[in-house]
């Protein structure tokens, strides 16, 4: 039976899976210019993995109960990571959206779009880190 606790540990997959995996999208498309799909793929999963790293972070925050001693401080650096992630990411999505809408995809706004996307997926994957460390290294959801 699933309960409240697993909700969290089943959502976190979504994000890392959809903003790495759009990441690289997004710089194939630099390399391969003419291939538009590259960038619309990295563009949707930007926005998609936005959304779920969303959930996944209020599912957290909602379902999950705090920690004490070394498992706490890892918790609490996880945390953190998942709150620059999310902001960074909602940075990201907003500017891409905010191009698309406006029809300035070709502009140098690009460029600072796709250094917070960079910045976004080294943070869901250090996220990801501490979270595997909490559950590997200290059995917490298990």
């Amino acid at each position: 039976m699933i309960s409240a606790s697993h909700i969290h540990p089943i959502l976190v997959h979504f994000p890392i899976a959809l903003v790495v995996f759009g990441f690289i999208a997004d710089t194939a498309s630099l390399f391969f210019r003419k291939e538009e799909c590259l960038s619309k793929t990295g563009y949707y999963m930007l926005i998609t993995g936005t959304v779920m790293a969303f959930l996944a972070w209020s599912s957290g925050s909602l379902f999950t109960s705090e920690l004490e001693g070394p498992a706490g401080e890892v918790m609490e650096t996880h945390e953190l990571f998942a709150f620059i992630t999310l902001v960074t990411l909602i940075a990201a999505s907003a500017i891409r959206i905010y191009m698309k809408i406006k029809g300035k995809e070709h502009t140098q706004l690009k460029w600072f779009a796709f250094a917070l996307y960079s910045l976004g997926a080294i943070f869901v994957i250090i996220t990801g880190f501490f979270g595997g460390t909490l559950v590997y290294n200290y059995m917490i959801g298990i």
